[in-house]
């Protein structure tokens, strides 16, 4: 009998949720179907996908050039790269197939000639210049490689610091790849990593900036931000400059800390978003040049802020996700869909704006997005997810000539030695 009472309690229960417009649990249903349905603010935004003085002709004054795209790191500024390449396939790193390797935007290290990645059940992997396997180094259990970690890399030329999304942390000698230390986070992460006298900085899924020693990888400080069920699933980004780390979180809110912790400003750059409408935020890299940082959005904004207090230096109408570079006063920003956008980092004004998909049919376009760029001698570089590499005359902005790397997906170029590296799901393709 106390079993059908139970039964016909709990059927009473459901009918009273389903159908009663007053209960609780119907109005809150009621109100995600709505947030969601605000998603349309973002479908409708009017992206600028329009040239803007296409036959001005650009010229750096700066001479200075970078030998790789990794110097200054601590800012995110690639500048000028000393690479005038014909893009001849010349090589590949193999490794084991990653999968979803699109997601989590995975970087190579590089240590003087050589290079360092992972393949997809955590192996690390460090290759000399001619493409030989040094050596190969796996730290996860046997329940750990088959949740196939996605792993970021830093080091200060002694240590390999590694996390990955798996919230596991630890760190090898850079030129054995012997153990120094692990650790273990309550959050995973996925997020860029910066080693800044003997700390090493990064975000995990939480939303929460953790200092850790570099030492023996003991947390030293967090400072938290605000949170949200839903979050944009792009890798998160941090710059350092004189003591202060700015950093952005998964909602859009630019935050600014010293050296130990303390809050120094806060930017909610998403308040015009609402809570599912930040999870289609894409933002790109920070960059700092002089006093500002820079960064940009797939919601149509670049903002300018100044590093000392927060306040806005000024926001332009530019679409785009991947990292910017700036070079004397010059911006350089390409959007996802293809425009590329020449800036005065001072005042915001777009000098020019060119469209260097152009050539390409509008069926096929639609399918087609710039995964990233760099800024070379006189050219730029800028690879796309069908796994080309479209060659962009710095003086007019007009795509010359263009290179199939692969059929799929690949990651944006590196720089080194006069070298251009780009990532695949199984490979890295060395191009000279």
């Amino acid at each position: 009998m106390n079993k059908k009472l139970i039964c016909i309690f709990i059927i009473l229960l459901i009918s009273h949720c389903s159908f009663n417009s007053k209960s609780s649990f119907w109005n809150q249903t009621k109100i995600i179907k709505e947030e969601r349905n605000k998603k349309q603010l973002f479908k409708t935004t009017t992206l600028a996908n329009f040239e803007i003085n296409e036959d001005l002709e650009i010229s750096i004054k700066s001479k200075k050039f970078k030998n790789d795209s990794f110097q200054n790191n601590l800012t995110n500024n690639n500048g000028r790269l000393n690479y005038n390449g014909i893009l001849k396939k010349a090589s590949k790193f193999r490794f084991s197939k990653i999968e979803k390797f699109k997601e989590f935007e995975p970087e190579i290290i590089f240590d003087k000639e050589n290079l360092i990645f992972f393949s997809n059940k955590g192996s690390i992997l460090k290759f000399n210049n001619q493409s030989k396997l040094l050596w190969k180094k796996n730290y996860y259990s046997k329940n750990e490689k088959k949740l196939k970690p996605i792993l970021f890399f830093a080091n200060d030329k002694k240590t390999l610091i590694v996390a990955d999304n798996i919230a596991k942390l630890f760190a090898l000698d850079i030129n054995s790849g012997d153990l120094l230390w692990t650790n273990n986070n309550p959050a995973a992460f996925n997020s860029e990593i910066k080693i800044y006298k003997n700390y090493f900085f990064l975000i995990d899924y939480e939303n929460i900036l953790r200092c850790f020693s570099v030492i023996d990888g003991k947390e030293i400080w967090n400072i938290k931000t605000e949170n949200s069920i839903l979050k944009s699933q792009k890798k998160l980004s941090l710059v350092i400059k004189d003591d202060k780390i700015i950093f952005n979180n998964s909602i859009g809110d630019i935050t600014a800390v010293d050296l130990f912790g303390n809050l120094i400003w806060i930017v909610p750059t998403s308040k015009n978003l609402n809570s599912s409408t930040t999870y289609f935020l894409k933002m790109s890299n920070l960059l700092i040049n002089k006093d500002s940082v820079y960064f940009s959005t797939n919601m149509n904004e670049f903002y300018s802020l100044d590093i000392n207090n927060g306040l806005t230096n000024w926001i332009q109408n530019v679409n785009s996700s991947l990292r910017s570079t700036i070079i004397d006063d010059i911006i350089f920003s390409v959007s996802d869909e293809g425009y590329l956008s020449i800036i005065n980092s001072n005042t915001g004004e777009i000098i020019r704006r060119t469209d260097i998909f152009s050539d390409i049919k509008a069926k096929k376009r639609k399918k087609i997005r710039a995964t990233g760029f760099i800024v070379g001698i006189d050219k730029i570089y800028v690879s796309l997810s069908n796994g080309k590499i479209f060659i962009v005359d710095i003086k007019s902005g007009k795509t010359i000539s263009s290179i199939k790397i692969d059929n799929e997906h690949i990651s944006r170029p590196f720089v080194k030695n006069e070298e251009l590296f780009v990532i695949k799901d199984n490979g890295i393709i060395k191009i000279q």
